[in-house]
């Protein structure tokens, strides 16, 4: 099994993995964000630095899935906390004219060396809540954060995901969950993985709010 979680800044996708990864004993793919040396650039000036940001992401990580996922799926499962895919979506918001153009020929090239995921778990989030999360983690390149980014970030991935058919994607409201405090919502979403994915055991039905497109 090959998952992925998706979602904005703030919404938990790497704790999730974490609390996902011994449920069903799966190694880790983590993003490595921290090693963008135009990072802390980009926040403070969008317009100067994204086109650096996004081409030094887009090889790291294709980098990161040419060697990791073909050698993790070899041995068993793997849960990721981003997709490849979703460099694209950002890339659509921070830039534009050429600079859009060129990316998106190179990010075409390698995509199609990717593996894809068996089910993207896509975390929905109101941009307050992702906020108070993105101020509670206090992460010294996310301190110039705008809120009017994550609301943007928001929309584009709610556009993405509402056309996005392949592979399936499962949507869950993560706005009223703590899933890392609190068991009981992380039993909901495992829950909900299992039976998207026919992994028994799992219950059905339960009210927790979300899509799955399978």
């Amino acid at each position: 099994m090959y998952l992925a979680i998706e979602g904005v800044i703030g919404v938990g996708k790497t704790s999730l993995a974490r609390l996902l990864q011994p449920i069903f004993d799966a190694q880790l793919l983590l993003e490595v964000f921290e090693e963008n040396p135009f990072l802390a650039d980009f926040y403070a000036d969008r317009d100067r630095y994204a086109f650096q940001t996004q081409i030094y992401f887009l090889l790291s990580r294709y980098r990161q899935h040419q060697m990791t996922v073909p050698a993790a799926l070899a041995k068993g499962n793997l849960i990721a906390d981003y997709t490849f895919a979703k460099d694209a979506l950002f890339a659509g918001l921070n830039l534009a004219g050429d600079e859009l153009d060129t990316y998106g020929l190179v990010h075409r090239a390698l995509a199609e060396r990717i593996p894809s995921p068996d089910l993207i778990v896509f975390l929905r989030v109101e941009t307050g809540a992702a906020m108070t999360r993105i101020t509670s983690r206090d992460r010294p390149y996310e301190r110039n954060m705008e809120p009017a980014y994550i609301a943007e970030l928001n929309l584009a991935y709610e556009a993405f995901f509402a056309d996005h058919r392949e592979p399936p994607i499962l949507t869950i409201d993560t706005t009223k969950l703590n899933f890392v405090e609190q068991p009981s919502h992380l039993e909901r979403v495992v829950n909900r993985i299992r039976q998207t994915l026919q992994i028994p055991p799992f219950q059905q039905p339960l009210p927790l709010e979300g899509r799955a497109s399978v």
